[in-house]
């Protein structure tokens, strides 16, 4: 399977006229006929042609179909402007695919979306610039958490609607994802496979996959123009507020660290001792240890690179069922893209998942240690 090239169409569509017609090739799953359209706006506006793949990204809330776009925009500043067409091609391609499993629920979150842009006026509303303070985030967190998806959407609206910052807004969508990865009980016995035991929260957990999914919208949203800055964080929104309702539980569920986990900790204080002991949690498979650690480095205010090398160690190291070096990605970027008071639960969360994962090399680490001697 390979991409070939693609001539652009002639005749390209005018930029508010486009999205909507690559849509529409989507939705007839025309691939030759929605690449040239694609090739063709990317041909005039990158950022006009990645706007419009959006529309036709926010028909489902799937985690890939998320994950994809953002990463691919990301990469452009490895690979140059130039590589723009065959990058976003990899999304509109997914897209393709996907409708051959379109089913009928995937309009509920497509019409709550378009109620609550009219509803308060937010098309054609450039991003606000309130500011929001700690107290204000972490309420709004709990709202999108603890609430159904559309209660959840329609809370990150209002608070669009009153003009606070988007990223303050995509603050509060990663805490609330945060809180699954915390509170999950891990794979239930009778749901266990290789690499993933009983207990395991890595992989394709509800957490990791909510974590990553937030990431992408909060960062979709942050690269985007017009709608899309405010679709991105309300569909954010939605699709943590309905992960989360598929496990009722996590809401009267304790978040880790617990209690007994942090006077493991109490009387260390010495950076390096305590970056020791998050080794000897992980390689321990120790989550809940693991994850008690970081919180007593965030409470002494230590310095967090070391933390972040030690992690990235077994993002590396280990496999992660496919998952490791992404949810790493994820959580760095939304440690330093969140504020003092909460930044840390990222690296817990991070934490626990490297806890969960050690002792799954990843494939190829052998033959890559040897190649690099």
């Amino acid at each position: 399977e390979v991409l070939a090239l693609v001539a652009p169409e002639a005749g390209a569509a005018v930029a508010e006229e486009a999205a909507r017609q690559l849509h529409e090739a989507v939705k007839a799953r025309d691939t030759a006929g929605a690449e040239r359209m694609l090739a063709a706006m990317v041909s005039k506006d990158p950022a006009a042609a990645f706007n419009a793949l959006l529309e036709v990204v926010q028909d489902d809330t799937e985690v890939h179909r998320t994950v994809l776009p953002y990463r691919a925009w990301d990469l452009l500043d490895v690979v140059g402007q130039t590589h723009a067409s065959t990058l976003l091609r990899q999304s509109l391609r997914y897209c393709l695919n996907a409708e051959k499993y379109r089913r009928a629920d995937w309009e509920e979150h497509g019409k709550v979306l378009t109620g609550l842009l009219d509803e308060h006026h937010l098309l054609g509303r450039g991003p606000g610039q309130r500011t929001a303070e700690d107290g204000y985030v972490e309420n709004l967190s709990r709202t999108i958490f603890n609430g159904s998806p559309t209660e959840a959407a329609g809370a990150v609206a209002a608070a669009l609607a009153e003009g606070f910052d988007p990223a303050a807004i995509g603050e509060s969508l990663a805490l609330a994802a945060n809180q699954i990865v915390l509170r999950d009980p891990g794979r239930p016995a009778s749901w266990e496979s290789p690499g993933k035991p009983a207990g395991s929260v890595h992989g394709d957990s509800i957490g990791v996959h909510a974590s990553d999914s937030v990431n992408a919208w909060r960062n979709l949203s942050r690269v985007s123009q017009g709608r899309n800055v405010h679709a991105c964080l309300i569909l954010g929104a939605w699709q943590v507020a309905r992960d989360r309702a598929g496990r009722p539980e996590l809401v009267s569920a304790s978040p880790l660290p617990t209690e007994y986990h942090v006077r493991e900790y109490a009387g260390v204080s010495d950076s390096a001792q305590l970056v020791d002991k998050l080794h000897e949690a992980i390689r321990g498979n120790l989550q809940g240890h693991a994850s008690a650690v970081i919180q007593r480095i965030a409470d002494l205010k230590l310095p967090e690179e070391p933390v972040f090398q030690c992690l990235l160690k077994y993002a590396c190291s280990e496999d992660g069922s496919l998952h490791a070096e992404k949810y790493f990605s994820t959580a760095r970027d939304d440690f330093r893209t969140t504020r003092a008071a909460f930044r840390w639960r990222h690296l817990s969360g991070l934490a626990r998942v490297t806890a969960s994962e050690y002792g799954r090399p990843a494939a190829g680490q052998a033959e890559a240690r040897m190649l690099l001697g």
